[in-house]
């Protein structure tokens, strides 16, 4: 929600005050409801304390399909473009979305087509979504392109979801078992050090490491936090610099295991939103640079990005491609053989599908694999804390007996 500074006049004489709402539109309707005629109205800038923080786009990618799907059925049913925002920015849960909407359909009463719109808010709306929305208002065909653009944030939800269900297991696994042998290192091997240290005698090289981890977190334990910490800030300043990230991608992509489903869920996503581009009729060289901006991949965008400067030079588009180990035959082949037979964009779809289908079977082997595995590391990590314990106990038993 913005903030808007106005000042005007009721029955009692002059006001000034702050409102919020989504639009300056939106807060004069607020003002003239309460019998304030507004003067003059500025919207007040955002500092840190009233700026929404956001990751990415603040709109849940479910929201937005959402959105997409009742948009289309809205404009077959024949709703009026203007009528059919004004509902859905009513209806919407997504905070971020009612305030895009609200302020689109403020633009089109102003007589602004939807494209124009939307690239105002350029956190919620990607070009490809303003490209072929722009290219739907052309060819007069805004329900299917709404429909196209609802079934593509679909597949790239499901695949995505994938995706991070494979990952969150291994992760969260790790995440309690650091948590466990913290636990066990600081509370409850101190409790067994001065019945050792009473005990006397040489102790088993096992439970000399554990003393001293145990020792080293106790006094530590803020260093260990800090390394954490440190890690966490370099990844994430990584991956915010474009040159940093492509280093940062190219491991991901090497390595073993989870780079072959990254790959393969990187060139689904590529192959998807080209499908998409070149079915709605958007300019090749056009979709190649939108393509190149939002496959979230810098070692993929940059093969992208030499693929769009060959075509340029009269060159093939697949030359780059073929030469880079990223992109397998097939990609390449099926790309060549829709060139040919003028169905690039029914190829491409059909390519998507089948690295899609091979994620989901790559994330399920993934995890049927991952879970004995977690369970072994955790048993083991505890297990090796309970043996340096339970040993020098059964010599003290014996000397005791």
């Amino acid at each position: 929600m913005a903030r808007f500074k106005y000042s005007g006049r009721d029955k009692r004489g002059k006001k000034t005050g702050i409102i919020a709402a989504a639009s300056k539109r939106e807060a004069i309707l607020q003002l003239r409801d309460k019998g304030i005629k507004v003067i003059e109205m500025n919207e007040v800038p955002e500092t840190l304390l009233t700026k929404e923080i956001s990751l990415g786009n603040p709109v849940k990618l479910q929201d937005f399909v959402i959105y997409l799907r009742q948009f289309a059925t809205l404009i077959r049913a024949g709703v009026p473009i203007v009528e059919a925002t004004s509902i859905l920015a009513k209806q919407t849960e997504s905070k971020a979305l009612k305030k895009a909407l609200t302020g689109i359909e403020q633009d089109l009463r102003e007589g602004n087509p939807l494209s124009v719109a939307a690239e105002k808010h350029k956190k919620i709306f990607s070009s490809m979504f303003v490209n072929m929305i722009r290219a739907g208002e052309a060819g007069g065909n805004m329900d299917d392109t709404l429909e196209k653009l609802a079934v593509h944030y679909e597949k790239q939800h499901f695949t995505r979801q994938k995706i991070v269900s494979a990952l969150a297991y291994p992760l969260t696994v790790a995440i309690i078992a650091v948590g466990v042998v913290i636990f066990l290192l600081v509370s409850v091997v101190p409790t067994f050090v001065e019945m050792f240290e009473d005990f006397g005698g040489e102790l088993p090289a096992i439970t000399q490491f554990v003393l001293n981890a145990s020792g080293f977190m106790q006094k530590f334990w803020w260093l260990v936090v800090l390394v954490i910490v440190f890690l966490m800030t370099i990844i994430v300043v990584i991956n915010k610099n474009k040159k940093t990230k492509y280093y940062l991608d190219y491991f991901l992509l090497r390595m073993p295991i989870f780079g072959k489903m990254l790959q393969k869920a990187a060139i689904a996503r590529m192959t998807r939103t080209l499908s998409s581009l070149f079915a709605s009729s958007v300019p090749i060289l056009q979709a190649l640079s939108i393509v190149e901006n939002i496959v979230e991949n810098e070692v993929v965008a940059k093969v992208i990005k030499k693929s769009r400067d060959s075509l340029e030079q009269g060159h093939s588009l697949t030359e780059p491609m073929q030469q880079h180990w990223a992109f397998p035959p097939l990609v390449t082949q099926m790309i060549i053989i829709g060139e040919q037979s003028g169905t690039l964009d029914s190829m491409l779809s059909k390519v998507a599908d089948f690295y899609e289908r091979e994620v989901e079977s790559a994330t399920d082997r993934l995890k049927a694999l991952m879970e004995p595995l977690m369970i072994v590391l955790l048993a083991g990590l505890v297990g090796t804390i309970v043996t340096s314990i339970l040993v020098p106990m059964f010599d003290i038993f014996q000397h005791v007996g």
